[in-house]
């Protein structure tokens, strides 16, 4: 029964992952003064499919529109078959999905304690070059260019041009990442969904997720997923083959010109991200 085999393998792969964020999670909370309860308003990333009795917290730069346009399907009632079928920007219509924060408390606890609850994680940093290289690197995202890239030319370019100023459409890494680091961004309220830590859009310390997928292994994790909802006959997570995704190596190019001393202060921004998903300090980066 090579199949059982297959899942008992994956379970113990899952346990150990849970343990993971679990112990990162006693050691953070020993250490942090901050205790919160959480609110509505932080679930807003948790998509809840009623009729598999599903949750997906969704982490933007992690195969989301995928897993939202898989949740389309699962939501569907049979609208949909292939979610390749949806485009990308109707998978990010608000509308399409329902999301816990829409729910009483009652039924969101119900839902918490009963559901299956899933998230799927990536390299922190990887991840944040991959937020980068879409939100600043690409024509067609001209909102985010004149949202966040012309404040933070006005903020950290000297001498910008009023190009540069009105459009905010080339901002350099270096300087997204001294608009990450800096201390007025923190105040000016929570960081943008694709920039911001999976322990702060998921709440990972709070919410006992059943089953943490990995970018790395997205397919068999995504699939296993769905063979556990019992739908792996009928629906298939679609195959990833993109060739301008974000890889290591990439990632190590963008950090060489970034500063020790803001590398640190980087790390520290996404450290939990790192511990909890039991991903190495990259070897590229200078922390001493």
């Amino acid at each position: 029964m090579p199949e059982q085999a297959e899942l008992s393998g994956a379970a113990v792969l899952h346990q150990a992952r849970r343990d993971q964020v679990v112990d990162a999670c006693r050691v953070y909370s020993a250490s942090s003064r901050k205790r919160r309860v959480l609110t509505p308003g932080d679930l807003k990333h948790l998509v809840v499919d009623e009729d598999h009795e599903l949750i997906y917290c969704y982490v933007p730069k992690v195969a989301c529109t995928n897993w939202k346009r898989v949740m389309m399907v699962l939501t569907g009632r049979g609208k949909y078959s292939d979610p390749m079928d949806i485009p990308s920007n109707e998978a990010h219509i608000p509308s399409n999905l329902k999301t816990l924060n829409q729910y009483s408390i009652a039924e969101i606890n119900h839902r918490l304690k009963n559901y299956l609850k899933f998230l799927f994680v990536r390299e922190p940093f990887e991840r944040l070059v991959s937020a980068y290289r879409n939100k600043f690197t690409l024509k067609y995202n001209s909102s985010f260019h004149k949202r966040f890239g012309t404040r933070i030319i006005r903020r950290y370019r000297k001498n910008a041009t009023q190009d540069a100023l009105f459009n905010g459409a080339d901002v350099k890494f270096k300087e997204f990442v001294e608009y990450l680091v800096d201390p007025a961004t923190q105040r000016d309220g929570p960081l943008n969904e694709h920039w911001q830590s999976v322990y702060q859009l998921c709440h990972p310390c709070h919410i006992h997720y059943d089953l943490v997928g990995k970018y790395e292994t997205l397919e068999e994790d995504a699939n296993y997923v769905l063979r556990l909802v019992g739908v792996d006959d009928s629906l298939r997570f679609p195959s990833y083959a993109k060739s301008t995704r974000t890889t290591d190596a990439m990632t190590a190019q963008f950090f060489s010109n970034i500063s020790t001393q803001q590398q640190i202060q980087l790390y520290q921004l996404y450290k939990l991200d790192f511990l909890m998903f039991n991903y190495s300090t990259p070897s590229y980066l200078r922390l001493d």
